[in-house]
């Protein structure tokens, strides 16, 4: 059994909701546990974490609950294996944004829970659309988004030598396969402009997190999403494009 623990957002509530079911798919018993607190930034974490504040959303194996807890109650609930944990995406393109709290959170990590592997999950850039409050940020462009957060989750990774799970490269490489090729007619990745589709992009972050950090072979992953949100069945020849690229992007990443 692993144990994994994400102290995130929605981007690791995306990334976690299938992690348990595509794991057991391939043979891999885990317990993933997501702390949940929408649109949460470093600087969040690192005050709840100082101030022991319980408001996070308690998140197990997919399934949302009713609970709230706070990092410190959780930490010693179990031996964590990995915990991951990233910058809130609109903050995600800036430096200054990152410090001093991912060191602050590191040393607590590392203090608290020594044994445990942590990791930064890379998020990703929003649709080329995207309604969001903060999109002009980066001046409504994809393709900007995406390399100003590039450079500053591997500038912050590099110096504190992490391991960066690489979603947003994941996504951005879909993104250019005619399927999800959303300039000329191909479905968008995104369900608004920012959160993954319920689909495929759960799918595609959920394979990214098993293969990176477990090193599981994705390509045989037998399991297909019913996301009781939507009634859209999944294409699996869909879902095979997802599954290669995913392959492909952490081979590249050197996974």
């Amino acid at each position: 059994m692993k144990y994994i623990l994400a102290i995130g957002n929605s981007f690791s509530r995306d990334a976690t909701a299938y992690l348990y079911d595509i794991c057991k798919s391939l043979g891999e018993e885990v317990n993933v546990v997501n702390l949940y607190i929408g649109g949460c930034s470093l600087e969040r974490h690192w005050d709840n974490i100082e101030h022991d504040k319980a408001e996070y959303q308690y998140q197990e194996n997919g399934i949302e609950t009713d609970r709230y807890v706070s990092v410190k109650e959780v930490l010693h609930r179990q031996k964590w294996d990995y915990i991951v944990t990233q910058q809130s995406s609109h903050d995600s393109g800036w430096l200054d944004t990152y410090e001093p709290f991912t060191g602050l959170i590191l040393d607590y990590l590392k203090k608290e829970v020594p044994a445990a592997k942590i990791l930064f999950q890379q998020t990703w850039a929003y649709e080329k659309d995207s309604d969001h409050g903060c999109f002009i940020r980066y001046n409504r462009d994809q393709e900007e988004m995406y390399r100003r957060s590039w450079q500053c989750y591997h500038t912050i990774t590099d110096k504190y030598s992490l391991p960066l799970i690489p979603c947003g490269d994941v996504i951005q490489s879909l993104r250019a396969q005619s399927p999800f090729d959303y300039d000329h007619g191909g479905r968008s990745l995104c369900r608004d402009g920012f959160h993954m589709h319920y689909i495929y992009g759960r799918y595609a972050l959920a394979l990214t997190w098993a293969g990176f950090i477990l090193g599981i072979d994705v390509l045989g992953c037998s399991y297909v999403p019913t996301p009781y949100e939507t009634d859209e069945k999944a294409d699996e020849s869909l879902l095979k494009i997802v599954r290669e690229q995913v392959a492909s992007t952490l081979t590249t990443s050197g996974v």
